[in-house]
This record gives structure tokens, C-alpha cells and sequence, in this order.
């Protein structure tokens, strides 16, 4: 068997919020518990799973290939929602979206400060 990702856990003050937040934010079903996990399950078979932090979590990045369509709809809730977002993970750009590598990017932040990518175009330009 190919050795493939499976899942990840997100460290957050509040799993439960972190976990609607995102998959909100992105499209996605309802977040499921699992054990002492909210998980978010995307749709290559990968989770995130959230848990409550011990303390203040240390911040992350998670970025998330999405298509054109996908995109539009993501880029059009950060705005509803007057979420601040960039075209670098360095914050520099704000309100702009890249377009690197042939399609379009941004990041902007979950309550807990990880950094959250959107891209249409894996980094490199290949498909």
C-alpha cells in the first residue's frame, strides 16, 4: 500500500467553533465528533481533526486546493463575513488575491490565528 495522508489535529481554544468556522467558511458538511475531536472531512479522504488546546494553541498553516468555482464561493463568504484576507502568507497584501503559479490564491485567519490558504493551482503550476 502507497503511503497516503490521512489526517491531521488542529489545536484550538475551541474545537467545536474552529471546526464549523472552517467548514463554513470552505463548503463543507457539518463537522462530526469523533472521540475528544471535531473532525472536518474533506473530500480526498483527509480529515482535520480539532481539538481543544491546553493552553494557547500554537498557530498553524493549512492551505486547501480548491477549484475555480470553489474558489468564487469561498473568496465571497470571507467577505460576507468582513473577514480580513491576503494575497501572502506574510499578511502584506490585504484584500488582494494572487495569482500565482496560473491561478488564483489568498489566505486569511481561523479565530486561533492559523493560517488558512485557498489556491486553484498547486504550487509549481502543475495539475
Amino acid at each position: 500500500m502507497a503511503v497516503e495522508f490521512n489526517h491531521t489535529i488542529v489545536n484550538c481554544t475551541d474545537k467545536v467553533a474552529s471546526a464549523r468556522f472552517l467548514a463554513e467558511i470552505l463548503g463543507l458538511g457539518e463537522p462530526a465528533s469523533y472521540g475528544p475531536f471535531a473532525v472536518v472531512q474533506l473530500g480526498n479522504g483527509t480529515s482535520l481533526d480539532f481539538a481543544d488546546a491546553q493552553g494557547q494553541p500554537h498557530r498553524q498553516h493549512y492551505a486547501f486546493l480548491v477549484g475555480e468555482e470553489e474558489f468564487d464561493q469561498i473568496h465571497a463568504r470571507i467577505v460576507e463575513r468582513g473577514l480580513t484576507y491576503w494575497a501572502d502568507p506574510f499578511h502584506r497584501r490585504e484584500g488582494e488575491i494572487n495569482t500565482n503559479d496560473g491561478g488564483r490564491g489568498l489566505y486569511w485567519n481561523d479565530p486561533d490565528g492559523h493560517n488558512l490558504e485557498i489556491i486553484t493551482v498547486p504550487y509549481g503550476g502543475a495539475v
